[in-house]
């Protein structure tokens, strides 16, 4: 019997070492729930542009704004807040209709969104941050360099894109953002002050996805400060020719995609995201 271990435990280690790889590839089709926020040192609703924008603080140091994807949250950033916060002041919101924010009916429009930022910034007395944005939050961020560039220091875009045609077709027939639209109604139930709206909310904001971001090469060539266009490599709608498209359009942007992920990296392997915003910013 003795004779036969060492073939046993090799025919063991060529499984484990099939299963491990397989495995990490498939980590981008899944969809992890958010990790607890820690507990905010300081938490509140701003009255801006005729809503109510929620919003939390973490940490100590230079403002870091994270702004979450359409249909999100800032619990999104459950992942990261603790670490970034060891070296950040951290500020998490949610945008406009989504979580515990409020919105009107004004039409949605990622300038006005902007717009919202630079109000809660001016609530909270904050003249410049660096931004981390995650696909609408991203787009908002590129608004921001653009048309507010004294208000921004440093700008890591994750998943964003700057016109329609940057999308995959067919991004809602995908299993993993069907799941994460069926997630945010819950959410959206759960902490929205209006939580039966969830439909007209959703009429609402796809109004400005069906015509918008429509941003000209002309003006991401004046953003100024520093940006990364960041991705997974398995983003579900974003089309990868695009971010390189994006990162050649923006003087000294740079191109970071991290493997194995998709559009919700932060979710599927937070440390690697975490690191990654960590080593542009500095």
């Amino acid at each position: 019997m003795r004779r036969f271990l060492p073939s046993f435990a090799f025919i063991i280690t060529v499984l484990v070492l099939a299963i491990l790889p397989a495995r990490a590839e498939e980590l981008w089709k899944t969809l992890p729930a958010p990790l607890p926020l820690p507990p905010a040192s300081e938490t509140g609703d701003a009255p801006v542009n005729g809503i109510t924008i929620h919003y939390a603080v973490w940490g100590d140091g230079s403002p870091l704004l994270l702004l979450h994807g359409g249909l999100g949250n800032m619990e999104y950033f459950g992942g990261q807040v603790a670490e970034l916060a060891k070296q950040y002041q951290v500020i998490a919101m949610d945008s406009r209709g989504h979580g515990q924010s409020t919105r009107n009916a004004e039409p949605y429009s990622y300038a006005l969104m902007a717009k919202d930022v630079i109000g809660l910034m001016d609530h909270l007395q904050i003249d410049k941050a660096s931004i981390v944005g995650w696909s609408d939050g991203g787009i908002i961020g590129l608004d921001i360099a653009m048309n507010y560039p004294d208000r921004l220091d440093r700008l890591f875009a994750f998943g964003a894109n700057t016109n329609v045609s940057g999308l995959k077709p067919d991004i809602d027939k995908n299993p993993t953002f069907a799941k994460y639209i069926e997630n945010a109604g819950k959410d959206y139930e759960r902490l929205s002050k209006t939580p039966k709206e969830y439909n007209d909310f959703l009429t609402q904001i796809g109004q400005m996805w069906a015509t918008q971001p429509n941003y000209t090469p002309e003006q991401l060539a004046k953003i100024t400060a520093p940006v990364a266009i960041a991705d997974g490599e398995h983003d579900e709608a974003i089309r990868q020719e695009h971010n390189v498209e994006m990162s050649k359009a923006i003087p000294g942007a740079r191109l970071v995609i991290l493997p194995g992920v998709s559009h919700f990296a932060m979710l599927q392997d937070p440390k690697a995201f975490t690191q990654a915003v960590l080593e542009f910013l500095k």
